[in-house]
Order: C-alpha cells, then structure tokens, then sequence
C-alpha cells in the first residue's frame, strides 16, 4: 500500500512549482510500478497554457474553480468547474484558460518519471 501526504511529497522532491502560474503534486510516477502517474495540479487566476501530450494521454478531473479547455484543432471549447472531467484521448493539442485559481486531479498514462518539462508545443518527453 502507497500512503502519502502533501508533506511527503516535498520532502521527496515530488512537489513542483512555477510562481504565479501553476504547482504539482506528484503523488503517483513510474518508479512507484502501478502503470500510471497521479497528480494534483493548482493552475494560478489568469494563466493561460498552450500543451499537447503527443507521448501521454492525460484525464483531468476539476475539484476547484472555473475555466475553459479548448480544442485547438476543431476551436471547441468547453467550460470547466467543479466535479467536470475532461481527458486528452487523442493527444489533443489545447488551451486551458484558469479564471479563478483551478485544483485537478490529473492521471497520465504512460507513467511519468517526475523530472519531466513541457516542451515548445507542450508535451512532455517519454523518459
């Protein structure tokens, strides 16, 4: 059995931040074998972030606050808030716009190593 606290998590170098924009609680990556990643994600108020997982299909579940994914290639957009799910199944290249500061709960499949960051167009490399 995996327990871990928020506290663990720093303490592990598991926790990752980006002033102003956005942090990352890695509680799940691939060293710990259970074929997936879990995270908790905090996007900041008025950021705006362009991605596109070619490598990693990742679902995204909202727990706090209000924003919008859009489709980059079809320009759909879909509003966001609490208890809405959203997953990249087809590595879709999109636009998450945070209005107020967003909590979601992110799984990725295949598993991240942890060490991973977004590249130019926003993926992430298979380490």
């Amino acid at each position: 059995m995996i327990v871990r606290s928020l506290n663990d998590l720093k303490a592990q170098g598991r926790y990752a931040e980006n002033p102003g924009a956005w942090t990352s609680s890695r509680y799940l990556l691939r060293d710990d074998d259970v074929g997936f990643t879990l995270t908790q994600t905090t996007v900041a108020a008025g950021t705006v972030q362009h991605m596109e997982y070619k490598n990693h299909i990742e679902a995204n579940l909202i727990i706090e606050g209000t924003g919008a994914v859009e489709d980059l290639a079809t320009g759909e957009s879909h509003r966001l808030g609490p208890g809405t799910m959203y997953t990249l199944d087809s590595h879709d290249k999109h636009r998450l716009t945070a209005e107020t500061d967003m909590r979601i709960v992110c799984v990725f499949t295949p598993a991240l190593v942890g060490t991973e960051t977004h590249d130019a167009d926003g993926s992430y490399p298979v380490l």
